[in-house]
């Protein structure tokens, strides 16, 4: 069969599907990958046949088109909070979690993110790519709703590939039951009336599965998901780290405990910057009794004095090169950061940001007990931070607990083991012979 991966022009995006489609690729499928013309070499980069759709992303000029965005959909609010707090997808207070603000967040998400990565030339690109190439299967990034859109109306079977704690979906139906107890005449969705003029322009119409596709395709360890009563198939997190050459010295003996510290890529590349202090990391890894393996660029060391003797700065080490040679892991809760120390088994300290889903995800791993967080949100002093490393280092409990997680990520289905169960969903669910 044919397979189309549609993601977003965000590297660790696409990075979560790559093993997925070489998979598929292997097992005999033709496989291609469409997003936005910035992703075009990453894609190739990992041997895969690339397939540009709609204009240019550009992260780096859409932080301020977002703000943009963000702010003029907050005004249409009768009385608008702070936009950011309109974005908080991972709110999970019941007190917060009123209809105003389901209201809010759906209006503001759908006109600042789901648009806007899903414009319509993106979309028109879609529905002619898969009108033409004719897929079996649209594998598509949460993100990336367009591609439920071109996969309706080329009549393929559709999953999406979730980038993360699925949000969306646990949002999706607090939303949903918000409005069913409302009157008819003020239930406003504003996402399924965009995803309806969007589908219209194809000959279709809205339906839940352009929000939460056919069914969803789940690498986040089963313990540590939000519950939702979506179908869903797991498949094992295999890390994919890019295009990389592993170090010489990576292979040295080690005369200490090593520590890796990371701020990723996601919210570099997504919102143009990191939020932890370099400076005040380095300076509280500097005095611990390890080696710190430091994965920073030029523009992160900018504002560094003096690198500790016990730090090595490297641009770049893959993950999955590194990490089973470390003790512990000091970064911002991303993703894929995330995912490939729990596949290791490498207990974590989390520094976490405001992006999408990473305040959950490091308070899961933390309740988990195979890491730490800060205790209060604010600026982390150096002191707070050599302490939580020393604990993850010294406490044998939380190196026990990510190998509890590296356990059950290794129990869940392969990429390989999952493409038979694409194959009889892809059939069960495909509109075309």
């Amino acid at each position: 069969m044919r397979v189309l991966f549609v993601t977003l022009a965000a590297s660790p995006h696409f990075f979560v599907q790559v093993p997925l489609a070489w998979a598929l690729r292997a097992a005999g499928h033709e496989v291609r990958v469409a997003s936005q013309p910035d992703l075009m070499d990453t894609i190739t980069a990992a041997g895969l046949p690339a397939s540009p759709v709609g204009p240019r992303l550009a992260q780096e000029e859409s932080v301020e088109e977002l703000r943009r965005r963000r702010e003029k959909a907050a005004e249409r609010l009768t009385e608008p909070p702070d936009a950011q707090e309109l974005m908080r997808m991972a709110e999970d207070r019941p007190e917060r979690l009123t209809p105003d603000f389901l209201d809010g967040l759906f209006t503001v998400m759908t006109s600042a993110i789901f648009q806007n990565f899903s414009a319509p030339e993106t979309v028109d690109d879609l529905v002619t790519l898969t009108r033409r190439w004719r897929p079996d299967l649209v594998v598509w990034d949460t993100l990336m709703m367009g591609g439920a859109v071109a996969a309706r109306a080329s009549g393929a079977a559709h999953a999406r590939l979730l980038y993360g704690l699925d949000l969306v979906g646990t949002m999706r139906e607090r939303h949903l039951a918000s409005l069913a107890a409302r009157p008819p005449e003020l239930r406003e969705d504003p996402l399924a009336e965009w995803l309806d003029w969007t589908a219209a322009r194809y000959g279709g119409g809205f339906t839940e599965d352009l929000v939460t596709g056919q069914w969803t395709v789940d690498s986040t360890p089963a313990s540590l998901r939000p519950p939702t009563g979506l179908p869903f198939v797991s498949v094992r997190h295999v890390p994919y780290n890019g295009r990389s050459v592993v170090p010489e010295w990576l292979h040295e003996p080690l005369a200490r405990r090593r520590v890796c510290l990371t701020l990723g890529l996601s919210f570099r590349e997504v919102m143009g910057g990191d939020q932890a202090s370099v400076p005040a990391l380095l300076e509280a890894l500097g005095e611990l009794d390890a080696e710190v393996v430091a994965t920073l660029d030029a523009g992160q060391l900018a504002e560094v004095g003096q690198v500790p003797e016990n730090v090595r700065v490297v641009d770049f080490v893959p993950l999955d090169a590194l990490l089973p040679s470390c003790s512990a892991i000091v970064h911002q809760g991303g993703f894929g950061t995330a995912q490939n120390a729990l596949a290791h088994g490498v207990p974590s300290v989390i520094v976490p940001n405001d992006l999408w889903d990473i305040h959950p995800r490091a308070e899961l791993i933390e309740r988990s007990g195979a890491g730490l967080r800060p205790p209060e949100a604010g600026p982390l002093r150096p002191a707070e931070l050599r302490e939580l490393v020393t604990r993850v280092l010294d406490e044998p409990s939380y190196a026990k607990h990510a190998a509890q997680l590296r356990d059950e990520i290794r129990a869940a289905p392969s990429p390989c083991e999952l493409v038979p169960v694409l194959e009889k969903l892809t059939m069960r669910h495909r509109s075309r012979d």
